[in-house]
């Protein structure tokens, strides 16, 4: 079989990092740990799992760091991990199964899945496929200081095998977007994938107009991913919402649909805005759309999977319900309940229309 070399960046990691060493440790050949400034017992417990501990000083640089990791590996290919990410046991088979064949087929790139919210059941509710597993070769090499990626070069192919993100429930820290304004006060230019990711960081801490800019100036570039683009519509109308201009949000989901065939996502986010003006028919057309809309988990998109069943299946409920039409609302109802069976939304309605019953009979 091939060899791989885990590489691995961390810092202060003592709560996750035994659990991700453990999950993984049986089938790598080596594991290499660079640490960028730990204070606690993170280098202790990673010497249980190897010796090749290296100091990295923090230079606000994710991919420099990421880089001087695997310019200590020595396997054949290079599986990258965080510490608070988790292989799952049952897709090990699958990973040998992989290593065996890359001795006869080899390639350049595995892209792999990357499971990084859960619904209630535990069940991955928003995934999209990763570079996970890389030649080692010149071409592997990191880029950007934040949301750092490989692009993919060379053979290229896709596996269903599960890494999943268990981020410990922490506040939303301002490291990136700090970064990304310390880039900007250097004079450096953000590029296209600089730019997107920069918008969705002043979105999440409450700079809505920044963002809003961000996003419009990214939109426009010619060289911007087709799939960032579609997320970056919605966080633009995100950002114009919340900063009061809601018919412009709209007006921008209504432009995206130019860039390719609606996602579920989009579909209902259109199907929201006539969900929340009580425009029962029209929103039924955009929440049928999306249980019917393409996944573009293969074209390596963020999928967030409830809105390709659970979300607009608990809408039409009460669309159709609004509509007179309570069999049919029932119906997605219990769709709903299938598809989240602890689902307050799905038991509270089941009450409703219990007591809508009775109320017949009387």
């Amino acid at each position: 079989m091939v060899t791989i070399s885990l590489c691995m960046i961390v810092r202060d990691e003592e709560k996750v990092l035994a659990r991700s060493l453990e999950s993984i440790a049986d089938i790598v050949d080596e594991i290499i740990i660079a640490d960028t400034g730990s204070v606690d017992r993170t280098k202790e417990i990673a010497a249980a799992y190897t010796e090749k501990i290296y100091d990295f000083p923090w230079i606000d640089d994710f991919a420099a760091a990421r880089n001087f990791a695997f310019s200590k590996a020595t396997g054949e290919y290079l599986l990258w991990m965080d510490a608070d990410d988790v292989f799952l046991s049952s897709d090990k088979r699958k990973f040998f199964d992989l290593k065996e064949d890359l001795e006869q087929n080899p390639c350049d790139v595995v892209m792999m899945l990357y499971d990084a919210a859960f619904d209630q059941k535990g069940e991955p509710s928003f995934s999209y496929y990763r570079e996970r597993l890389i030649r080692n070769c010149p071409q592997a090499r990191w880029q950007g200081c934040v949301h750092e990626v490989i692009v993919p070069f060379g053979k290229v192919r896709q596996e269903e095998i599960h890494f999943e993100h268990r981020k410990e429930e922490t506040a939303y820290s301002d490291r990136n977007l700090k970064i990304y304004e310390k880039m900007l006060s250097e004079g450096r230019k953000l590029d296209a994938r600089e730019q997107f990711y920069y918008g969705r960081e002043c979105y999440y801490h409450g700079k809505y107009e920044k963002a809003a800019a961000v996003f419009e100036t990214f939109l426009r570039e010619p060289t911007a991913w087709l799939e960032n683009k579609l997320e970056a519509v919605r966080f633009l109308a995100y950002s114009l919402q919340a900063a009061g201009e809601k018919e412009k949000a709209f007006d921008t989901l209504l432009q995206g649909l130019r860039l390719a065939p609606p996602t579920g996502e989009h579909c209902c986010e259109i199907g929201g805005y006539f969900y929340d003006r009580e425009e029962w028919e029209t929103a039924v057309f955009w929440y049928e759309n999306a249980l019917h809309a393409e996944k573009r988990t293969e074209k390596g998109a963020f999928v967030q999977e409830e809105c390709y069943g659970y979300l607009p299946c608990i809408q039409l409920c009460v669309c159709y319900d609004r509509l007179g039409e309570h069999e049919r609302a029932k119906m997605y109802n219990e769709m709903a309940g299938v598809l989240h069976p602890e689902s307050e939304a799905v038991r509270k309605n089941r009450g409703y229309f219990l007591e809508k019953e009775k109320s017949s009979l009387i």
